[in-house]
């Protein structure tokens, strides 16, 4: 049965004295029973730790873990009821694929008639009923991956637990294994937390996102809260590919009738009340115009198949613009460029933090 889990207020610091380094500031999350929820950030924000204070390999400094309402800080990895899939497949080699999925099961004293039964439900789940006899050395990475979660799923623990899982595989396994990883949460319905680095593994894989950044949690909500209303420009820039731009400027008038002036151009459309602000646009919301006031110089195409990506010099920086793979545009071609008025995101220019439009 799937468990809830509340992390209250997580700190960790290493060392003592000047030397300490704190790695986790007061982390607070809800995660409700059921929910996929991913940790996502660079390496070194500390999302891999928190994950291994949540399995119990680690003791925070501060703070309080419970899982199901139960507090376990203290409580040995084993008696909580969690089951955890590495970026390293850690299978035992000698044993066959059938053997690796059974092993906690066999360790627990489960009868083997038992044993034999759960681990037919999990193959056949997986889609591994044809490797049961193989080992380790006769599979396929993704395979691997497979019995790894397999062996996870045997136990049918109250919480899920992922390492940035796909790290070894190639691009088209990481696509594959990211379907195979959804569809298992969706059948299972257990709680999982998921570590990740890769944004478009968040993006389609989460319930909801944590966007972690040197030991502080930026933002949690779900893709679309995550990607379509960031609450800083750290957010905005990390989720999304290509990332999002940024258009520095003042603004001259402030409302619905507004007025913002950057080097380089002035736009029209409605502006918080700040005096200097960064206008933040997604490519797909930014569309070449060649009667547009606003100019740019093309610097890069990247032709994708389904889209083309246009990288532009304007005067106040660099502007990716996400257009159709049949747009005609060369490399030192100039042209304009418009702004979709509904998609703007407004961030505080000093401290980037989202700024809300008043309207009446």
């Amino acid at each position: 049965m799937a468990a809830s889990l509340q992390i209250a207020g997580i700190r960790k610091v290493y060392g003592k004295g000047e030397r300490a380094v704190e790695v986790l500031k007061r982390i607070q999350i809800d995660v409700p029973p059921g929910e996929f929820l991913i940790l996502v950030g660079p390496s070194g924000c500390g999302k891999s730790t928190l994950l291994n204070i949540i399995a119990g390999l680690e003791d925070p400094t501060e703070g309080e873990l419970r899982i199901g309402g139960k507090n376990v800080i203290g409580v040995a990895p084993a008696q909580r009821d969690i089951a955890m899939v590495f970026q390293s497949y850690a299978l035992y080699p000698t044993m066959t694929v059938a053997d690796n999925i059974g092993f906690a099961l066999e360790m627990r004293k489960v009868p083997k008639d038992v044993r034999t039964k759960r681990i037919g439900e999990v193959a056949s789940m997986l889609q591994i009923e044809h490797l049961l006899d193989r080992r380790p050395s006769q599979l396929s990475g993704g395979q691997r991956q497979r019995v790894a979660m397999g062996r996870a799923l045997a136990r049918d623990p109250q919480l899920f637990l992922f390492d940035e899982p796909l790290s070894n595989l190639d691009a088209k396994l990481r696509v594959e294994m990211r379907a195979e990883i959804k569809r298992l949460h969706q059948t299972s319905g257990i709680t999982s937390v998921y570590v990740t680095h890769d944004q478009i593994e968040a993006m389609t894989l989460g319930s909801r996102i944590a966007v972690m950044k040197d030991g502080i949690l930026q933002q949690i909500g779900t893709p679309d809260e995550i990607y379509n209303t960031p609450a800083n420009t750290y957010v905005a820039g990390f989720i999304g590919s290509p990332t999002m731009n940024f258009i520095h400027g003042k603004v001259e008038v402030a409302g619905e009738q507004g007025r913002f002036v950057f080097e380089g151009g002035v736009l029209d459309l409605p502006c918080p009340q700040v005096a200097e602000a960064t206008l933040g646009q997604r490519p797909e919301h930014i569309h070449l115009s060649d009667d547009a006031s606003w100019r740019a110089e093309v610097l890069l195409v990247e032709p994708t198949g389904a889209d083309t990506y246009v990288v532009l010099k304007t005067g106040t920086g660099l502007v990716t613009v996400r257009a159709a793979a049949n747009t005609r545009i060369n490399v030192g071609d100039r042209t304009g460029l418009r702004l979709s008025a509904r998609h703007n995101n407004w961030f505080d220019r000093t401290k980037g933090q989202r700024l809300e439009l008043k309207t009446r």
